[in-house]
């Protein structure tokens, strides 16, 4: 009679340790995270380009929403360019000076987040004025802006110069894989699992993704509409396909864009929807940034190439296995 092999499961949770462990601090590349830098500070330069001409109707206490009425509802402590002109006042500097002046200090330090010059004074820069520009015009702002913000704020932290920036160039910044760099893409690439899969469990909670409505206004209401679709009505099966497929891509985000097999395929398509939203929607920005967050997050390799020095060793070293259990 053959013998039968007992599992031996005593290795089996300092496995899963050394797993979990190298999963969020194996040595990585910042490739990635330069990308995310780059693609970031593009989209909200190309942004800038686009609003410099509506500068003081956005922004300016005169303008399309009073100071007043947006700082009323806006959270205290949250810088705001009125704090500028208070300070500024008495020097006889006028509302429109202080907006300018901020908006330029964004567009500067967006151009050194972009290039990597002293990239982590120049993310924080540009988070504080883009947050102080969001919250004096706030009643302009939409999911872009939140998503910029957020964004920006983590390139304040993460290690975004260690690969292709003046920073590195400078040996400011060690260009090493690094365990911080792992830690790093792995807070990007769950927070943007919890933001699809929550955008998809809010849409399938209601009617309208399930009925095709949601697209159907998208695509027809005078706001974002960019083409005569219309003749939707006449094939709704079209409309319901597109929703359901919407909710397919944001639910199943967060299990099937891990999985190697299933990585590429799911990203692509989340690409593709968003480049539907800017053809479709109008929405160029906010599909520009989404598709750097993605992109930068589950396309680009974190994983060292050859010739690359790791900064720190592996923080577990590989398990010995255990000896196998008695046979019988």
């Amino acid at each position: 009679m053959n013998a039968v092999q007992i599992p031996n499961h005593r290795n089996l949770l300092p496995r899963l340790r050394e797993a979990a462990i190298n999963f969020v601090s194996a040595p990585a590349s910042a490739r990635p995270l330069a990308c995310f830098r780059i693609g970031l500070a593009a989209v909200l330069l190309l942004q800038a380009a686009a609003i410099a001409g509506s500068l003081l109707d956005l922004y300016a206490n005169l303008g399309v929403v009073q100071w007043s009425l947006g700082e009323a509802s806006a959270t205290p402590g949250v810088p705001r360019v009125s704090w500028l002109l208070k300070a500024l006042a008495p020097l006889g500097a006028s509302d429109a000076f202080c907006v300018q002046a901020v908006f330029v200090l964004y567009v500067a330090s967006l151009a050194g987040l972009l290039v990597g010059w002293h990239t982590r004074v120049a993310a924080f820069l540009a988070w504080f004025t883009h947050l102080a520009l969001n919250t004096t015009g706030s009643a302009g702002i939409y999911g872009v802006d939140m998503f910029a913000n957020i964004a920006l704020f983590y390139s304040v932290w993460m290690p975004v110069a260690h690969y292709a920036s003046i920073d590195l160039r400078a040996k400011r910044v060690s260009g090493t894989p690094s365990s911080t760099a792992r830690l790093a893409l792995r807070v990007l690439q769950v927070h943007l699992c919890v933001i699809y899969l929550a955008s998809g469990v809010e849409k399938a909670s209601g009617s309208d993704w399930w009925s095709g409505e949601a697209i159907w206004r998208a695509l027809t209401e005078p706001e974002f509409r960019q083409f005569d679709f219309f003749w939707l009505a006449s094939v709704p099966w079209l409309a319901k396909l597109a929703s359901w497929s919407t909710l397919v891509l944001e639910i199943g985000y967060a299990f099937f864009v891990w999985p190697r097999r299933t990585r590429k395929f799911w990203a692509l398509n989340t690409i593709g929807m968003h480049l539907g939203i800017a053809l479709f929607m109008g929405l160029v920005s906010f599909a520009a940034l989404m598709i750097v967050m993605t992109g930068s997050a589950f396309l680009v390799s974190p994983e060292p190439r050859p010739g690359e020095s790791a900064a720190e060793a592996p923080v577990c070293p590989p398990a010995v296995p255990a000896p196998a259990g008695p046979a019988v």
